[in-house]
C-alpha cells in the first residue's frame, strides 16, 4: 500500500475524515452532559436502541436516504426511553439496570431484523451497524487541490458528510443558547427547579441532543464509535478542568484531534509501516480515544492516578 495522490485523496479519504470529524465533535459535545449528569450508560443505550428503528426505516422504504432512518430511529428511542422508565417503576430497579435490559433487548432485535432478507436488499449487515462505513464515503468530483475552490464542488459533498455537519451546528447551536440551563442542570438539578428551571425538560432535551447526534453518526462511523465519543473525550476533559466552558472546549479538542488521528492512523499507518493493508478506521479511532483517557487516567496533573498518589505521600510525609 502507498500513500494516496491528491485526487485519491481528496475523493476517497477526505470525505472520510469530514465524516468521521464532524460525528467525533458531535458526540463529544454532547457527552459532556451526560458525562457530568453520570448518564455515560444513556449513551450506549441511545447508539444500540436505535438500530431497530435504522432497519425498520429500511424495511419500510426501501431505501437509505436520510428522513426514513432518522425517521425510524427517533421513533425507536423514544420507545427505548419510555420502555427503560416502564421497566423502572415496574421492576423497581435502578435506571442503569433499567437502561442494560432495554437496549440489549432492542439492539438484539435489530440484528434480526439485519438478517432479514429484505434488509440485505439496502446494503445494511452486521458490519455496517458496529463499525460504520466510513471508508465507502465517496467524494468524486474534486480532481485536485484547485478543485476546492469551485463552490459547485463543495455543493457535491456526500450526504452523510452534510448531514453530520448540520447536525454538529445544531447541536452548538443549542447548548451554546441554553448553556447555563444545561450546565446547571447537570451539576445540581435540585437547585435549578428551585430557581423555577424545570430540570426534567432540560434533562429529556440534552437526551434528544444525544439521540440526534448518535442517530446522525450511526451510518457513517457505527454504534461502536459513537459510544467511544460519547464518552471518552468528555470523561478525558473532566480530568483536566473544573470549569465547564474548558470542559467543553477540551472535549471538542479532543474529539476532533482522535478523529483526524484515529483515521490517519487507521488508514495511512500500517503504509508508513510498510505494510500493505489498512485497518478499519472507526475501530482506529474508537481506540485511539480509549488510549487517550488510559493515559489521562494515569497521568492528568490533577486527578490523574500518579499524581493523587504523590499527594497522599505527601500529606503522609508531612503528617
Amino acid at each position: 500500500m502507498t500513500l494516496p495522490d491528491a485526487q485519491t485523496f481528496l475523493s476517497i479519504d477526505l470525505p472520510a475524515l469530514l465524516a468521521a470529524l464532524f460525528a467525533c465533535l458531535s458526540c463529544a459535545l454532547v457527552g459532556n452532559f451526560l458525562v457530568l449528569r453520570r448518564q455515560s450508560l444513556m449513551g450506549d443505550a441511545i447508539a444500540h436502541a436505535v438500530l431497530p428503528g435504522i432497519v425498520a426505516g429500511f424495511l419500510v422504504a426501501g431505501t437509505r436516504d436520510t428522513f426514513p432512518m432518522l425517521a425510524g430511529a427517533l421513533v425507536a428511542a423514544l420507545v427505548a426511553g419510555g420502555l427503560i422508565e416502564l421497566v423502572r417503576r415496574l421492576g423497581r430497579v435502578e435506571a442503569g439496570a433499567a437502561m442494560g435490559v432495554v437496549f440489549t433487548g432492542m439492539f438484539a432485535l435489530g440484528v434480526v431484523l439485519i438478517e432479514q432478507g429484505a434488509a440485505r436488499q439496502v446494503d445494511l449487515d452486521a458490519d455496517c451497524v458496529l463499525y460504520g462505513q466510513l471508508e465507502s464515503i465517496l467524494w468524486l468530483a474534486p480532481r485536485g487541490w484547485a478543485d476546492l475552490a469551485d463552490p459547485a464542488i463543495w455543493a457535491a459533498l456526500p450526504r452523510q458528510v452534510v448531514q453530520l455537519a448540520v447536525v454538529f451546528v445544531l447541536c452548538l447551536a443549542v447548548i451554546l443558547f441554553f448553556f447555563k440551563e444545561f450546565t446547571l442542570v447537570s451539576f445540581d438539578a435540585a437547585l435549578a427547579d428551585t430557581l423555577g428551571l424545570k430540570s426534567g425538560l432540560v434533562q429529556h432535551a440534552i437526551v434528544a441532543l444525544a439521540a440526534l447526534a448518535a442517530i446522525a453518526a450511526f451510518e457513517a462511523v457505527g454504534s461502536i464509535l459513537v459510544i467511544a465519543m460519547l464518552i471518552c473525550p468528555a470523561a478525558t476533559a473532566r480530568l483536566y478542568t473544573d470549569r465547564m466552558g474548558g470542559q467543553v472546549t477540551l472535549s471538542l479538542l479532543i474529539g476532533g484531534a482522535t478523529g483526524l488521528g484515529g483515521y490517519g492512523l487507521g488508514a495511512f499507518g500500517p503504509a508508513l509501516l510498510g505494510y500493505d493493508m489498512a485497518v478499519n478506521a472507526a475501530g482506529a479511532i474508537a481506540t485511539l480515544a480509549g488510549i487517550i483517557l488510559g493515559l489521562s487516567i494515569l497521568l492528568a496533573p490533577r486527578y490523574g492516578v500518579i499524581a493523587r498518589q504523590r499527594r497522599r505521600m505527601v500529606d503522609g510525609v508531612m503528617a
